[in-house]
């Protein structure tokens, strides 16, 4: 719509990343206006960010994209140690476990982050949104009302602005908000995406060389014909044309240069945590690498920042469409920068070999107990802990109960007869009863879109002063 020139909006989002489709996804289908813009004239192109943890699965596929995920991607494979161009044994590269009724996602998965990008992309496409591309922004103003960007294609007003450009974010920097990190490693690395000859190196293994001159990784990509190269330079800087990738190999490995047919993507990089100061400044939230900056040893960099998007999509839809106080928007910091900070350090750690990639990495037993949206305890559960997985009762699973972007009041195992919601609030809450399960316990467990539980009790006691800063209410208890 425009008005005066200016187009208007009710989020703008900066940056066509992971983060930033994931919010789109989530903003479209709880039918908010959401003007999405890249600076690049199309989507990132590299696998940078390939491991997908168990809690983003859930997460993914929560957003509709489920079975795209498990088509095109695929388990991480063993890993191969190398040294002296000979094998010297199998490394696990992850810890694996075995799906749970509670647990659906066992292990990390590999997909390369540009296919999680068209994945999601085309998410958004069956939504009935799209990205604005080859579109950067040059500056913003904000008031009590929303905020003006000026973007390279005309200026844009939005109620809010949301940043997901990425580590040198444009919006994090008109914002003066700083940014506290640290080096994690002095040496520089060097990532590409490249073609291997015949069967010169089999796609069975995730190859470690070791050498004196830093580690080099050579990781098959599932769903692709690529392998992701990951070089660690001790001494000097990494050369990213095709030669200086080809001579890496051939100097490094047991391969020749010639084996490297092509070279499709490659960059350097030097490790790196940071932690912006704040995620919020007035209407402007920064989300994913714009808040938060991660080795890639860990594995945890797009998995926050898609969980980034995911807390705080449901919390503008309250505000947007149900008229949930702007209070609840506050929650967005207080409960994604402690996990972003302790992210940052599991990272860090592993990064330097301080800590295994174990169960911390797979994002399954983040939570947001001392958060201000949790209350109550019941069962076996806290308010604040991820929702379980597990069997529905009506040939379902909990997690089909779920999906949407609804609120669940989950009653297990109890009598309890289920309160009546207010007109408004009643399609925003569905009420599911099932019977006493494990991993829950007995009680009432209010679920909310992120799939955490909000608010847990024995009984409804409590319940409606709970639901009002969330923009939902009972016509009786």
């Amino acid at each position: 719509m425009e008005l005066n020139s200016v187009k208007e909006t009710e989020v703008l989002i900066v940056g066509a990343g992971p983060c930033g489709l994931a919010l789109a996804c989530d903003l479209a289908r709880r039918g908010v206006r959401a003007l999405l813009v890249e600076q690049a004239p199309a989507l990132f192109p590299g696998s940078r960010g390939k491991g997908i943890q168990p809690r983003t699965r859930e997460v993914l596929d929560d957003l509709g994209v489920g079975h795209a995920v498990r088509t095109h991607g695929g388990p991480a494979p063993v890993g191969m140690v190398w040294q002296d161009g000979r094998r010297q044994g199998e490394h696990e590269m992850f810890r694996r476990a075995a799906p749970t009724e509670a647990e659906p996602y066992g292990e990390p998965w590999m997909m390369p982050q540009w296919r999680t990008q068209e994945i999601l992309l085309a998410r958004l496409g069956e939504l009935g949104g799209d990205v604005v591309f080859s579109t950067a922004l040059t500056g913003l103003d904000q008031d009590t009302e929303g905020v003006t960007a000026h973007l390279t294609t005309g200026p844009v007003r939005a109620s809010y602005l949301v940043a997901a450009d990425g580590g040198r974010s444009t919006v994090r920097r008109a914002l003066a908000v700083p940014m506290t990190g640290e080096s994690v490693d002095p040496a520089p690395m060097l990532v590409a995406d490249v073609r291997v000859a015949g069967d010169a190196l089999d796609r069975l293994n995730w190859h470690v060389v070791m050498s004196d001159a830093g580690f080099v990784t050579l990781c098959p990509l599932p769903g692709t014909a690529d392998f992701q190269l990951v070089a660690q330079f001790k001494e000097g800087e990494p050369d990213t044309s095709v030669e200086g990738v080809r001579a890496l190999v051939a100097a490094r490995t047991h391969l020749d240069a010639d084996d490297i047919t092509e070279v499709r993507w490659s960059s350097d990089f030097r490790p790196r945590a940071a932690l912006a100061d704040r995620f919020r400044e007035g209407r402007v939230f920064l989300a994913g690498d714009a808040a938060h900056v991660h080795s890639p040893a860990g594995g945890q960099g797009l998995n926050t920042s898609v969980q980034d998007a995911y807390n705080l999509g449901w919390k503008l839809g309250q505000v947007l469409r149900h008229g949930a106080p702007v209070a609840l928007l506050d929650s967005y910091e207080a409960e994604r920068r402690p996990v972003a900070a302790d992210m940052l350090g599991l990272s860090t750690r592993i990064h330097r070999g301080e800590q295994e990639r174990g169960a911390a990495a797979q994002q399954l037993g983040l939570g947001y107990r001392e958060g201000p949206l949790s209350a109550g305890r019941a069962g076996a559960l806290v308010a604040g802990d991820r929702a379980p997985d597990g069997p529905a009762g009506d040939g379902r699973r909990l997690f089909d109960v779920f999906r949407g972007p609804h609120f669940t009041l989950l009653i297990v195992g109890a009598d309890t007869e289920p309160p009546a919601f207010d007109g408004s609030s009643g399609a925003a809450v569905h009420v599911h009863r099932s019977d006493a399960y494990e991993a829950y316990g007995k009680g009432l467990f209010l679920i909310r879109p992120d799939g955490y539980i909000g608010w847990a009790g024995e009984d409804v006691s409590g319940l409606g002063s709970y639901l009002a800063p969330l923009g939902l209410g009972l016509d009786r208890v």
